[in-house]
């Protein structure tokens, strides 16, 4: 595949990129340079205007200092000039002069800015020596001529990164990283941090392989020598592979510097001398062999003290020695819980590769504006996995690559490339040219050898190989070799034997191919995988930290029965079907019982079947699947999700998430002409169909969940299309914090076309007027066949709820109507009929004293209602005395009565015995969170104490009880034999009450058992607290919070 790449004059895509940084490239994104970043107004001065900035700063400093200064400012970027503000002029002082000198320069806007961040850091702002730091090491002009004879070393080092970066062998690849992102991630690395407006001392650049980390700290360097990277503040900078610290030879810090660069030994004591000027740079954690020291103890502070390679690196790493020092660490995201022990307190940056537009411009150098580009450019945005896995660049360039070729050979790529797994396939096969002349069996031998290494590394997050691993996996050095000159493994610098592969995509390619071929010189001719190993590769969360998702994606691709075709032609091997099978065995069990967690999009299972296709495959192992929760934020979660929830013949319940704008798809840019946002689009709302259609397909299907979610006019018509379809058994649905667009006419009529429809609940979402009234009228419909109706937390004005209260009253269906957080302050003088219904709850509705009275009226009204809550709101005294009067001789059968935190005092008690003595059917009451207090209490228990009394469930949590109480609560729990359950949790009983008590407990000859249940922590749910605790039979049980 040689000829597939660009020729060495193909235009450079620097030119393009390094005008096309986005307006957002500032924002303050979760781990991006910026986040919590201090002085980020300092970005928007016009680059006219930042030397004028600089020049007023210089005339801050002593004159004698000022030659100084503007040579260190001369060049200094924004975000520099930001560090160079905090550093020498500690405290509010910084914000102070940066204040005085917008003030000169008439920036009012920023002057405000200015203003309103310093109120914000105030509090966490530390006042400090304000004598600026000494910025000048007093070198010799010998140690100069060193100084910079270093830093052309590192310039000449690390310039060919960025002029003749080639992969693999001679393959052209122009530069296959961010480069032009850099331009932005590089100042902003150390810029000081909120709250304390400090710049962090340890930062960590995360990202998967190959993704920049290296090349971004090479690019550092490479800056720093040029005197462009905070050149006030590191005058000593210094790269190093961990492999290269983590020596078997015991060696000082200060041995390291000097064998590294010879030049040096005599700046040495400089350079120690001045730690808080020095930064150190590590890389290739990936690469360490051994482990890092285990105890903190054994780490040193002396720079001059040999030590063993982990304890130094260790050191390093924990700011034991040289604690002043700034630390620049790459990582995997693999290697995180190996150096998060050791790091104080990092700032984190996620490198995140290739957005979308630059996948497509990265596909338009490579092909030219040609229209086999635009032919490769369309086939890998439809394969929204494939496309994903463009962002690592040089999977970019190996994806293009492929499709050039088979283009070139005028194969079709649908057929060529079914799935991503193929274009890898294709690739890597490619590779495997030169073996065409040696035999099938050492052949197969040395393939069985490489995957079988790849295989062993990946289920032990190993990604270096050392001379018992290779033996292990029988690999010879002629193998060694071969694959070494296709560049798939390498070898790695240093005196023993140790090899990697070039890419870890390679590994985990190999790694799944190792469990597909056939090996018939095997007792059993394939590797079998066990039920522990499937588990773990399929049930393990989708996104970046899950270290097997290629593997198994791969895994599963490679079932895809085309591309074993692939695999059969392009390795010269045999499948085996042993472990598909297999996977079929295990894979719906998983699930069956143990539904996946919420992940951060959809089941890597999902993706692991789409990437198969194969419908009878897919079905099979989706046969336990009967939950399905789905973040759909990219395209990919989209296109995966609504092919397999097709499959999920037994699904019944389904959260979803849905983030994804179908209409604004993100803008590409305008010099490169290719219709991709329509075809995008169109693309989005096919899938999203196909999703919708499930209600359609799948009778098991009863509860949908619609939460934190934007969906514009189009996408809701699809969904209430679905919905409203005769063939839609929906029982229950559920919005929860959605966009008040959502709420319109298309979904609001659901609930008159369904015929199914049983449970409505809108939660936490902006209601508006309109949607009101549409509730209103599809409830009064004859054809709404809603039985319960529940909306907490909706914004919305409390006569437009009260207009929709009222309308219920035409509905004969509705039985339970919940209402929470729901302003219904005029409600006494709106209060509809309420005849029909046997649950009503209206919890923190703005309900006062002056209420109760109209409220009670219809109470007696009602014939139906069985349980009633009126938590949360505030009663007193004297609205309750209206509630106790109509339970006197109330018509309805209530048997349930929450009047949890409603300012009830002890005043109330007399009333509310009363009605325990005449009401027969009342068997729950929650009076919990209410000053009752002892007397109040000691009031309810004498009644308690007759036989008459029917109560079964009585909540006194936190009612302020003490010991006073507990004797008269013990007698009552002796005499009285219906009680049981009691919560008497957070109450001060103290030791006495509490003895009191389990004595009583104790003697309870007369029950079955008494249980004491710990209070369990948590907020219960609205529907549970008005359903009440599950009436018992025989036996008490006592909730509190003392048995530990």
């Amino acid at each position: 595949m040689s000829n597939a790449n660009p020729s060495s004059d193909s235009p450079s895509p620097f030119s393009t990129y390094t005008s096309c940084v986005p307006s957002s490239a500032l924002s303050c994104r979760p781990c991006s340079p910026c986040e919590n970043g201090v002085m980020l107004y300092m970005s928007s001065i016009h680059k006219e205007e930042l030397p004028r900035f600089k020049q007023w700063l210089v005339n801050e400093f002593h004159p004698s200092s000022a030659h100084t200064t503007w040579d260190q400012l001369r060049a200094a970027n924004w975000a520099e000039v930001v560090h160079f503000l905090i550093e020498h002029f500690p405290g509010r002082r910084a914000w102070d002069v940066t204040y005085s000198i917008f003030t000169k320069m008439n920036q009012r806007n920023l002057c405000f800015l200015v203003q309103k961040e310093l109120h914000a850091l105030l509090p966490n702002l530390k006042p400090e020596d304000s004598n600026s730091r000494e910025t000048q090491m007093n070198l010799k002009e010998e140690e100069s001529d060193k100084m910079r004879k270093y830093k052309s070393d590192v310039i000449k080092k690390y310039f060919n990164v960025w002029d003749n970066t080639t992969w693999p062998g001679n393959h052209r690849d122009f530069l296959f990283q961010n480069v032009y992102r850099h331009e932005m991630y590089l100042p902003c690395l150390f810029l000081p941090k909120r709250p304390h407006g400090r710049q962090p001392k340890t930062v960590v650049i995360q990202g998967v392989p190959g993704i920049g980390k290296t090349t971004l700290a090479k690019r550092v360097m490479l800056e720093w020598a040029r005197n462009r990277f905070y050149p006030h503040k590191f005058r000593f900078a210094f790269y190093f592979h961990c492999q290269e610290v983590n020596q078997p030879v015991e060696q000082s810090f200060s041995e390291l510097i000097a064998h590294k660069w010879p030049g040096l030994q005599d700046l040495v004591s400089e350079i120690m001398s001045k730690p808080d000027q020095l930064l150190l740079l590590f890389d290739g954690f990936e690469e360490l062999t051994s482990t890092l020291v285990g105890r903190l103890d054994d780490l040193s502070e002396d720079y001059n003290r040999k030590l063993p390679g982990s304890i130094l690196l260790c050191s390093l790493l924990s700011k034991r020695m040289l604690p002043e020092a700034t630390l620049l660490v790459m990582i995997r995201f693999t290697s995180w819980q190996t150096c998060m022990p050791l790091l104080k307190y990092p700032s984190l940056v996620t490198l995140t590769g290739f957005n979308k537009m630059e996948k497509v411009k990265y596909f338009k150098v490579f092909f030219g504006n040609t229209r086999e580009g635009d032919v490769a450019l369309s086939f890998a945005m439809e394969n929204t996995i494939l496309f994903s896995m463009c962002r690592i660049p040089v999977v970019c360039w190996m994806v293009c690559s492929c499709l050039k070729e088979q283009m070139k050979r005028r194969k079709s790529l649908a057929e060529a490339c079914p799935n991503a797994t193929a274009v890898f396939t294709q690739y890597l096969s490619s590779l495997f040219s030169s073996t065409e002349n040696i035999s099938n069996k050492i052949h197969q031998e040395q393939l069985e050898g490489l995957c079988h290494l790849a295989a062993e590394g990946m289920w032990r997050k190993k990604w270096v190989f050392v001379k018992k691993d290779l033996g292990k996996a029988k690999m010879d050095e002629a193998g060694l070799a071969i694959f070494a000159s296709m560049n798939i493994l390498r070898r790695l610098q240093g005196d023993e034997d140790r090899y990697a592969f070039v890419l870890l995509i390679f590994q985990e390619f190999f790694a799944a191919l190792f469990y597909i071929l056939c090996f018939p010189q095997r007792l059993k001719n394939f590797h079998v995988l066990d039920r522990m190993s499937i588990q773990h590769l399929v049930a393990s969360p989708g996104g970046n930290k899950n270290y097997l998702a290629h593997m198994g994606l791969f895994l599963f691709g490679l079932f895809n029965e085309a591309c074993m075709f692939i695999v059969e032609q392009s390795f010269r091997c045999r499948v085996s079907l042993g472990n598909k099978k297999k996977l079929l065995k295990v894979v719906p069990l998983l699930y069956e019982y143990n539904p996946p967690s919420p992940c951060c999009g959809v089941p890597q299972l999902f993706y692991y079947l789409h990437e198969a296709q194969g419908d009878a495959f897919v079905s099979e192992a989706l046969h336990g699947y009967h939950q399905a929760t789905l973040r759909i934020n990219k395209n990919r979660d989209m296109q995966v999700a609504a092919y397999c929830l097709k499959h999920c013949q037994h699904l019944q319940q389904m959260e979803l998430t849905v983030t994804l704008n179908f209409t604004k798809v993100e803008k590409l840019d305008p010099g490169f002409h290719f219709d991709s946002e329509a075809q995008e689009s169109e693309k989005l709302y096919h899938w999203w169909q196909d999703l919708c259609s499930v209600f359609t397909t799948n009778e098991n299907l009863e509860v949908l969940l619609v939460t934190n979610s934007i969906l514009e006019d189009r996408s809701v018509k699809v969904l209430a299309g679905a919905l409203k379809h005769p063939w839609c058994k929906l029982q229950k649905l559920l919005i929860k914090h959605v966009n008040c667009a959502m709420l319109n006419k298309d979904l609001v009529h659901v609930l008159v076309e369904s015929q199914h429809l049983r449970y409505l609940e809108i939660r936490l979402t902006e209601v508006e007027h309109t949607t009101v009234t549409l509730l209103s009228r599809a409830l009064q419909s004859p054809q709404c066949q809603l039985q319960c109706l529940r909306l907490e937390d909706c914004l919305a004005t409390s006569r437009s709820w009260i207009a929709l209260v009222c309308g219920l009253q035409g509905n004969t269906h509705l039985k339970t109507l919940m209402l929470r957080k729901i302003s219904l302050e005029p409600f006494g003088a709106y209060c509809p009929s309420m005849a029909q219904l046997e649950r009503l709850s209206m919890e923190n509705c703005n309900l006062t004293q002056h209420t109760c009275e109209r409220l009670a009226t219809f109470l007696r009204d009602s014939t139906m209602l069985t349980h009633l809550s009126l938590a949360e709101n505030a009663l007193t005294d004297e609205g309750a005395k209206h509630i106790w009067n109509t339970l006197r001789d109330l018509r309805c059968p209530l048997q349930r009565m929450v009047l949890r935190e409603c300012n009830l005092t002890s005043n109330c008690c007399e009333d509310l015995v009363s009605v325990l003595q005449t009401n027969k059917t009342l068997k729950s009451l929650d009076l919990s969170f209410n000053n009752l207090k002892d007397d109040g209490v000691i009031v309810l228990c004498v009644t308690l104490r007759n036989h008459d009394c029917r109560l079964k469930i009585l909540e006194l949590e936190a009612c302020l009880l003490t010991s006073v109480c507990c004797q008269v609560i013990a007698s009552m729990l002796f005499s009285n034999q219906s009680l049981t359950y009691l919560d008497l949790s957070k109450n001060d009983f103290g030791i006495h009450g509490i003895l009191t008590l389990c004595e009583a407990l104790e003697n309870q000859e007369q029950r079955e058992d008494v249980i004491l249940v710990k209070k369990e922590s948590g907020e219960v749910d609205m529907m549970t607290r008005l359903e009440g605790p599950a009436l018992g039979r025989d036996f008490l049980r006592v909730i509190q919070d003392w048995d530990s």
